[in-house]
């Protein structure tokens, strides 16, 4: 690999993560880590399978506010980012696991063995494409059950990393997520 190659590898794709995000996401699991990283000198690019300019979050009992798509998930290439973050929230997850266009995106990161880190339900398409069997992880307690079944090794901590899988459990726990990814990150471009 010549030097401006490995340049261009490391400084425009080394440092691209997608936020895969339906309607229903949590907000905090998508800004907090979209902020985190940006201010660590990532692009962060919401990718989103809706064909409107933007998605929409949920707080607790209602919708929230809404954030534009950078990419829509028709046009995105998995091959230009380092890394895939799958936020939470029930409704997104739900929705991008029954999605063909959203798992083919996920499935680049599992065969490729990029960073894939899911906070609470985001990891409900990582059990679709079967990838949990045998991972040690962590989730919001509800689909602990969901994780098991799919032969995941679940452990109630903060985050949990094994291999190039990162995971979490719920909002309280973004101050270690968001510290696990950055440098897991900062790690493979060095």
């Amino acid at each position: 690999m010549s030097l401006f190659t490995k340049y261009i590898y490391t400084h425009i794709i080394m440092n691209k993560i997608a936020i895969l995000a339906a309607d229903g996401f949590k907000e905090i699991e998508l800004k907090s880590p979209k902020i985190y990283l940006q201010n660590k000198g990532f692009q962060v690019d919401i990718v989103s399978p809706k064909d409107i300019e933007f998605v929409r979050s949920w707080n607790h009992f209602d919708w929230g506010p809404s954030y534009p798509i950078d990419v829509h998930l028709a046009e995105a290439d998995p091959a230009v980012y380092e890394a895939l973050i799958l936020p939470g929230g029930t409704l997104s997850p739900d929705a991008l696991r029954v999605l063909p266009k959203a798992l083919d995106f996920i499935k680049h990161f599992i065969e490729q063995k990029k960073l894939i880190a899911a906070i609470c339900h985001g990891a409900w398409p990582l059990v679709e494409l079967d990838y949990v069997k045998g991972k040690r992880m962590t989730s919001v307690s509800n689909i602990r059950s969901d994780l098991k079944n799919a032969g995941a090794i679940w452990e109630d901590e903060a985050v949990i990393q094994d291999g190039n899988l990162i995971s979490s459990r719920t909002p309280d726990d973004l101050e270690f997520f968001n510290s696990a990814v950055t440098a897991y990150l900062e790690e493979v471009t060095l």
